[in-house]
């Protein structure tokens, strides 16, 4: 009896340190998008890519953004090993102002949490930069 219960013991012992080293592992192209300089009502649409570089399939869970006017779309599918995905990133741009945003993105892989960043500049080709007013001088007036 006392075989029986060492042989079970080392089977469950095998199978945990087995199940410990699948993992999944999100790997991102970059975690910075740039969108330049862009006009009032461009295309607001960014994406960063992804590869599961783990032994394990990858469930991203959440993607929120710091603000309302950035929308991120989530993956629905879990990534299975060796494959890519995409994260979607929409930025509302009638909102003339610079970009600086974070987009977190929750997962079951081994660094649970990333932060991805958008910058840039959007800006009103029909009114005159407010940066440019602000570097003249009153005597320039």
């Amino acid at each position: 009896m006392k075989k029986l219960y060492a042989i079970l013991i080392m089977t469950f012992l095998t199978y945990g340190v087995n199940a410990q080293n699948k993992v999944a592992k999100i790997e991102f192209e970059t975690t910075v998008i740039d969108y330049g300089t862009i006009e009032k009502g461009a295309n607001g649409l960014r994406v960063f890519k992804f590869t599961n570089t783990g032994n394990a399939p990858l469930i991203v869970t959440d993607v929120k953004s710091t603000c309302g006017c950035t929308v991120p779309k989530k993956p629905e599918k879990p990534i299975p090993p060796g494959e890519s995905g995409e994260i979607q990133v929409k930025y509302d741009t009638k909102r003339v102002n610079p970009i600086r945003k974070t987009i977190t993105v929750t997962s079951n892989a081994i660094t649970p949490t990333v932060a991805l960043k958008i910058k840039g500049n959007v800006i009103d080709p029909n009114k005159e930069n407010t940066m440019e007013k602000k570097k003249k001088s009153i005597v320039e007036k």
